[in-house]
């Protein structure tokens, strides 16, 4: 009998993103694909001996440091094919100092304009998106530095009422990538656990948990 899947779940940061019940959020969504789930709020978790032993790793973190040697454990488990995945500030905006953890991430926050507004993201036809229509949507709007070679899978386009310099620009909303064997995947909705309760922003992350997982 083949072993269940293993994932990490570490939670952590500002409040204001309801981490811990967003960590929980993730691990209801994999325990009902049938994998065996850790969620802590100890940072060390990602760095221990045996990280690598994990199938994903989410982490459900704002900002936050891990000792170099332990950064280099976790981005080593992901390289040989440990799957790391994100929503949100999760990836995005985790473990803002560390080089080796930005590589990986392929996504870095820098701004949100109007805080709270209603936009638009646009689905694009993608195998791992089918059936996700197009929606309106009513949270912070990312504005990311991200990876040229991320493969896009939604976008959204920015209007330029906050930030008129930036009007037009078509940001990722929701991309895969990989870090050498590891698969990578992002998306930006989800700023607290409420917007994870389910409709297309539940889906698109159960989808891409499942699909950067080992």
């Amino acid at each position: 009998m083949s072993r269940a899947r293993k994932a990490l779940v570490v939670w952590g940061g500002m409040e204001l993103h309801t981490p811990e019940r967003g960590a929980h959020v993730v691990r209801e969504l994999l325990e009902a694909e049938g994998f065996a789930v850790t969620v802590t709020g100890d940072y060390e978790a990602l760095g221990a001996d045996d990280v690598g032993s994990n199938d994903l790793v989410v982490p459900v973190i704002t900002d936050g440091t891990l000792a170099p040697e332990k950064m280099a454990r976790l981005i080593e488990a992901v390289r040989a094919g440990t799957g790391l995945a994100g929503y949100h500030m999760g990836l995005a905006t985790s473990f803002r100092s560390s080089v080796p953890f930005r590589y990986a991430a392929s996504c870095y926050w820098v701004q949100h304009p109007g805080n709270i507004i209603t936009y638009r993201v646009d689905m694009r036809d993608h195998p791992l998106m089918a059936g996700i229509e197009s929606f309106e949507h009513t949270s912070e709007q990312y504005y990311l530095n991200y990876d040229p070679a991320v493969e896009v899978l939604a976008t959204t386009v920015f209007s330029g009422e906050f930030h008129p310099w930036r009007k037009d620009v078509v940001m990722p909303v929701v991309f895969t990538t990989m870090h050498d064997q590891g698969r990578v995947f992002y998306s930006s909705l989800g700023h607290t656990a409420d917007e994870l309760a389910g409709g297309p922003v539940r889906e698109i992350l159960r989808r891409g948990l499942l699909w950067a997982a080992r």
